[in-house]
């Protein structure tokens, strides 16, 4: 193994853009991308969350949260509440119609990690999985 392919990490940006190309191609008839459906994901897994816990959760600029939110918004995605704790804050919530889309878009999420993942075995695909998760929880929290 000679050149690029010798780099993990080039391996792995060139692997995440595959997978973010896929993606959104699979969501483009609902005119989302892969930042707007992530933003869905991490509101499925709580009450609702700050502006700022998105942004630094998710790792994008504070700017990017609030058009992504603001997209999400217009569809009836998600929804912006008052804090309890701080009125003046913005709590985002993800609505029923969140719910429902992410549902929905559960098939299409299978489809593209089945395609970029076919030349490994089921085991294979579980191995890397666990890999990545445990490189993500100990870097990226």
């Amino acid at each position: 193994m000679r050149g690029l392919h010798a780099d993990t990490g080039y391996l792995l940006y060139r692997l995440g853009l595959r997978s973010g190309q896929l993606f959104n191609a699979s969501l483009q008839e609902s005119g989302l991308r892969l930042r707007h459906y992530a933003l869905l994901r991490f509101l499925a897994t709580c009450e609702g969350a700050l502006q700022r816990e998105l942004s630094t959760r998710l790792g994008y600029d504070p700017s990017a949260i609030v058009g992504l939110v603001d997209d999400l918004e217009k569809l009836h995605l998600a929804e912006r509440r008052p804090s309890p704790e701080d009125r003046r804050s913005r709590i985002v919530a993800l609505t029923e119609e969140g719910r429902a889309f992410l549902r929905d878009s559960d098939e299409a999420s299978g489809r593209v990690t089945g395609d970029l993942l076919a030349p490994l075995s089921t085991d294979e695909r579980e191995t890397l999985h666990g890999l990545l998760l445990r490189l993500a929880e100990d870097r990226l929290e």
